[in-house]
């Protein structure tokens, strides 16, 4: 079967910290894609400073050029609020003959007990916890734990430093330029080069 493990997320916006959890759960499990997916709405926190479109552009350009990426525009599409059992659903309907891996970071370990109809959604993908030093990874639910190089990095911090700092060595160069064609999170267009 293809081995086919999904990143959801808002990407709001993605920065370097997504493109190294992708890339290490795709070696350490030996996947043959990573799917990103960016919510149109998320469940569990507000989206604010960029449109769907806009953030589904972004993760676009952030995973341009890596062949085992792939941006999944499903969510986006659907509309409304971004359900991971109703989407991985409909996903495993479509694709039979894939098995789905949904990546998630540490910090989101513990409150999967909280996620809408977990207990159904265990029965259709597998989890990969990518390890995060502070966050407790007990949890009744199986999930396959893999190291990965860690940066301390947030799309919230990244936002507020749009406005007035660079984005350099922080988010693909193609995103941080889109950001500032946009104007998004209340930046400048000449602010990377100060």
């Amino acid at each position: 079967m293809k081995k086919v493990g999904i990143l959801g997320g808002t990407f709001n916006p993605p920065h370097l910290g997504h493109l190294i959890m992708a890339n290490e759960a795709y070696y350490s499990v030996g996947l043959d894609e990573v799917r990103f997916m960016p919510n149109f709405i998320a469940p569990h926190k507000e989206v604010a400073g960029a449109s769907a479109e806009q953030r589904l552009t972004m993760t676009q350009l952030a995973t341009a050029g890596h062949p085992h990426f792939r941006v999944e525009d499903f969510e986006i599409n659907s509309g409304g609020v971004s359900y991971s059992f109703d989407t991985l659903t409909k996903l495993t309907g479509q694709e039979p003959d894939a098995e789905f891996f949904f990546i998630i970071g540490g910090d989101m370990i513990e409150g999967l007990p909280s996620w809408h109809r977990i207990d159904e959604l265990i029965k259709l993908i597998r989890f990969i916890g990518v390890k995060r030093s502070g966050y407790n990874i007990e949890t009744p639910y199986p999930v396959m734990m893999i190291e990965s190089p860690e940066l301390l990095l947030s799309s919230t911090m990244l936002r507020e430093r749009a406005a007035n700092r660079p984005l350099t060595f922080l988010v693909p160069e193609k995103v941080e330029a889109f950001i500032r064609k946009e104007r998004l999170y209340g930046s400048q267009p000449n602010a990377s080069s100060r």
